[in-house]
C-alpha cells in the first residue's frame, strides 16, 4: 500500500435465488480471484448469499439456516486471505430479521451492519420482511462467533494510515440523510455500499451521479456493488452496475456483467483533501458503543506493492472527452473575459493594449481582450496590438501577429526595439555577442516598457499574457513579461491554453482567423530572444525547461493534491509509459522542483488575474509560500529515486 494506494473491487457474482450453497461457492471463487489481483477490500451485493429477490422465502427458517451455513463456509474458505470482505446476508437478531452487511477479514467476523433505510414503495417491499437498523451497537453471535451488530461501526487499519472503512446498504445512499454522511464525519474515508438496485431506463445515470457526488461531498472513496445476473426477473432486471468513485471521480464502472470491477483508491489523497478543505468537519462525539465491537481496535491488511490500473491522465487539466473539453474551453474563456471586463469598468479605461508575439499565450490574451472590448461596447479602436520585433523574431511569428491583429479589428503598432536594446547594452556595457540572461531579459523588459508607456498615453490597460505553467516554473522576466495591469492567462496552464485557442479556431466562424490561429498552434513555443537561425526559431522553450505536458502534470499533483516527488514520479511513470523514459521524467521533475522553489519571489508579487480552475498560484488566493523556502527535503527525496 505504498503511497497510500490500495486495490479495491466491487464484485457481482452470478447467483441462484435461494441456493445459498451455490452462491457461497461463487462468492468464494471471486474472493480468491480478487486476492490473486492484489485486492485488499472486496464488496459484494446486498443479500447476495440468498439473492435479493427471495420474497416471502425470507421468512422461512430453512432459507435463513442455509444462509448462515453458507456464510460460515465463506468465512472458513477465505481465512488465508488478507482482504476485507463485505457481503450481504439476512441476519436474525433479537427476534427480528435484518438486511445486513457482514464484514470479515482473515477468517474473522469483524461486524454486522444492518440496513438503516428500508424502501417500501414502488417495486420494493422490504418492510414486509426486515427491520430497520438503529444507531446503537450491541454484541451478538453469528455462526457461533461473537460479533458486533449495529450501524455505528468503523474498521480502521494500522498499516494504511488514514484508511477507515464504513458501510451502508443500497437505499441508505438514496435517502435524504445517508448514514455515510455521519460515518465520514466520524472518520470513515472509504464507504462500502452493498446494493440491489434494479435497472430502469435512465436509472443508471442517476445512480452514477449519486455515487460520484456522495464521494465528492464526503471527500471519500465509495465502492458500490450491485446485484446482477441470477436475480429473479419475474418483474425486475438487475444489471450489476458496479462503481468505484473517489472524491468526485469515477475510477471504474461495469454494467450488465458478472465478476470483478477493480481499481485503486488513494487514501493519502483523500486525507490531504480533508485537511485542505476547512469546511469538512469531523463530528465532535465518540464513536457510539464501540466498546462492544472488535471494530473498536485496528486491523492489518498486509503490506504489498499496489499495481496501478486506475486512470491517470497525462493532461490532468484537459478533459479527455471532446464535449466536456469544449465546454471547459468555453467556460475558461468566459471567466477570462468577465474578469477583464470588470477591471476595465472599474478603472474607467477605454482601451486595451496587448503585446503580440505570434505565440500561443499572447494570442489567447488578444482573443479575450477582443471579446471583452466587444461586450463592453467600446469603440472600434479600443484594442491596440503591439508587436516588437528584435534579434530572435522570425518572419512567421511576426506575420501571424500582424494577421491576428487585423482579423480581430485591432489597431496594430509595430515597434522595432532593436535600436533601443542596443543602446541599452551600450549604456550598461554589455557585449551584444554575449547571449547570456542579460541579453534575453533586456529585450523582455524593453517590451514591457513600450507596452506600459503606450498604455499611459492612451488611457489604456496592459493585458498580461503569461500563463499558469510559466508562473510555476518562473519562466518570465522579472519586471518584464512578468508585469501587466491584468493577467488574463494567469490561471490557465500551457496544455490548456492550446486547447482554448484551438476551440476558438473551431468555433469563431471566420476562416481567415481560424487559419492564422491554427498556424500559431503549429508554431514551436519560444520566447524568441536569441537570434534566429536561417530565419527559423532557434530557441525552443521545451528544449530548455522540459515538456510542458510533464510540468503541468507535476504542477497539478504537487499543488492540487500535495503529493511528494516520489509519488508524483510514480504516477508520471505510469501515465507517460511509452512516451518518456524514466530518466527523462526524473530529469524534468528535478527541474520542476528546483525552479518552483527558486522562483516563488516572482509569484509573490503577481498582477491580478482570474482563477479558472482548481490549481492557482496567486499569493492572494490559493498559494502562499515564502519566497525563501528551502527545497532541500524535496530534492533529497528525488535523489533516492531511480
Amino acid at each position: 500500500m505504498k503511497d497510500g494506494f490500495i486495490k479495491v473491487a466491487a464484485a457481482t457474482p452470478k447467483i441462484r435465488v435461494a441456493d445459498c450453497e451455490y452462491n457461497a461457492n461463487e462468492i468464494i471463487r471471486l474472493c480468491h480471484e480478487a486476492a490473486g489481483l492484489g485486492v485488499k477490500i472486496l464488496v459484494f451485493p446486498e443479500l447476495c448469499i440468498t439473492g435479493y429477490t427471495c420474497g416471502d422465502l425470507f421468512l422461512q427458517d430453512t432459507l435463513l439456516d442455509a444462509a448462515e451455513k453458507a456464510l460460515e463456509r465463506v468465512r472458513a474458505m477465505t481465512e488465508p486471505l488478507d482482504m476485507l470482505i463485505a457481503l450481504g446476508c439476512p441476519v436474525r437478531h433479537e427476534g427480528k430479521l435484518y438486511n445486513c452487511a457482514v464484514v470479515m477479514l482473515g477468517g474473522r467476523f469483524l461486524g454486522i451492519v444492518p440496513k438503516t433505510r428500508l424502501p417500501n414503495y414502488g417495486e420494493f417491499y422490504e418492510k414486509r420482511w426486515f427491520e430497520a437498523g438503529g444507531p446503537d451497537n450491541c454484541w451478538d453471535t453469528l455462526c457461533e462467533h461473537g460479533v458486533c451488530f449495529g450501524t455505528s461501526q468503523f474498521f480502521p487499519f494500522d498499516d494504511v494510515p488514514g484508511l477507515t472503512v464504513g458501510v451502508e446498504i443500497c437505499e441508505d445512499l438514496w435517502a435524504s440523510d445517508p448514514p455515510s454522511n455521519r460515518l465520514a464525519a466520524l472518520g470513515a474515508t472509504v464507504i462500502l455500499n452493498l446494493s440491489a438496485s434494479n435497472e430502469l431506463v435512465g436509472k443508471a445515470a442517476y445512480r452514477r451521479e449519486l455515487v460520484r457526488n456522495q464521494s465528492a461531498r464526503l471527500n471519500c472513496a465509495y465502492i458500490y456493488s450491485d446485484a446482477g445476473e441470477g436475480e429473479s426477473t419475474t418483474d425486475l432486471v438487475f444489471a450489476g452496475h458496479d462503481l468505484i468513485a473517489e472524491n468526485g471521480s469515477i475510477l471504474a464502472e461495469s454494467r450488465f456483467k458478472t465478476g470483478l470491477t477493480v481499481s485503486e483508491i488513494d487514501v493519502q489523497r483523500l486525507a490531504f483533501e480533508r485537511r485542505r478543505n476547512t469546511t469538512f468537519r469531523a463530528l465532535d462525539e465518540p464513536k457510539i458503543n464501540l466498546q462492544y465491537s472488535v471494530a473498536g481496535t485496528t486491523f492489518m491488511l498486509g503490506t504489498a506493492e499496489t499495481t496501478l490500473t486506475r486512470p491517470v491522465a497525462r493532461s490532468p487539466f484537459v478533459p479527455s472527452e471532446k464535449d466536456e473539453r469544449e465546454e471547459r474551453c468555453r467556460e475558461i474563456f468566459a471567466i477570462q473575459t468577465q474578469g477583464l471586463k470588470k477591471r476595465v469598468e472599474h478603472t474607467g479605461s477605454k482601451k486595451l493594449v496587448v503585446g503580440v508575439s505570434g505565440g500561443l499565450d499572447s494570442t489567447l490574451a488578444m482573443l479575450v481582450s477582443a471579446m471583452a472590448a466587444r461586450e463592453l461596447g467600446l469603440l472600434s479602436d479600443a484594442l491596440t496590438a503591439v508587436t516588437m520585433p528584435c534579434f530572435g523574431t522570425t518572419a512567421r511569428t511576426k506575420s501571424n501577429a500582424m494577421v491576428l491583429a487585423e482579423k480581430l479589428g485591432a489597431e496594430l503598432r509595430v515597434v522595432d526595439i532593436t535600436k533601443s536594446v542596443r543602446q541599452h547594452f551600450a549604456d550598461i556595457g554589455h557585449d551584444e555577442n554575449d547571449h547570456s540572461v542579460t541579453f534575453e531579459n533586456a529585450q523582455a523588459r524593453e517590451r514591457t516598457q513600450v507596452l506600459m508607456d503606450i498604455a499611459n498615453s492612451e488611457n489604456a490597460l496592459v493585458v498580461g499574457t503569461g500563463d499558469l505553467s510559466e508562473l510555476a516554473l518562473g519562466w518570465a522576466t522579472y519586471n518584464g513579461d512578468h508585469m501587466s495591469m491584468y493577467g488574463v492567462n494567469a490561471g490557465v496552464p500551457k496544455t490548456l491554453v492550446r486547447y482554448v485557442v484551438g476551440w476558438y479556431a473551431d468555433t469563431c466562424g471566420d476562416d481567415g482567423l481560424a487559419a492564422v490561429l491554427r498556424d500559431i498552434l503549429a508554431t514551436p513555443v519560444s520566447p524568441e530572444l536569441l537570434p534566429a537561425e536561417n530565419g527559423e526559431i532557434s530557441q525552443k522553450t521545451e528544449d530548455l525547461v522540459g515538456p510542458y505536458e510533464l510540468h503541468d502534470f507535476f504542477l497539478y499533483y504537487f499543488v492540487r493534491w500535495g503529493m511528494g516527488p516520489s509519488k508524483i514520479y510514480r504516477l508520471a511513470k505510469y501515465a507517460f509509459a511509452g512516451v518518456y523514459d524514466d530518466a527523462t521524467i526524473l530529469k524534468w521533475l528535478k527541474t520542476f522542483v528546483r525552479r518552483f522553489f527558486a522562483q516563488q519571489f516572482k509569484r509573490s508579487c503577481l498582477p491580478d488575474g482570474p482563477k479558472v480552475g482548481s490549481v492557482a498560484l496567486s499569493p492572494r488566493g490559493d498559494w502562499r509560500m515564502p519566497s525563501d523556502a528551502e527545497a532541500g527535503a524535496w530534492l533529497d527525496e528525488l535523489e533516492n529515486l531511480k
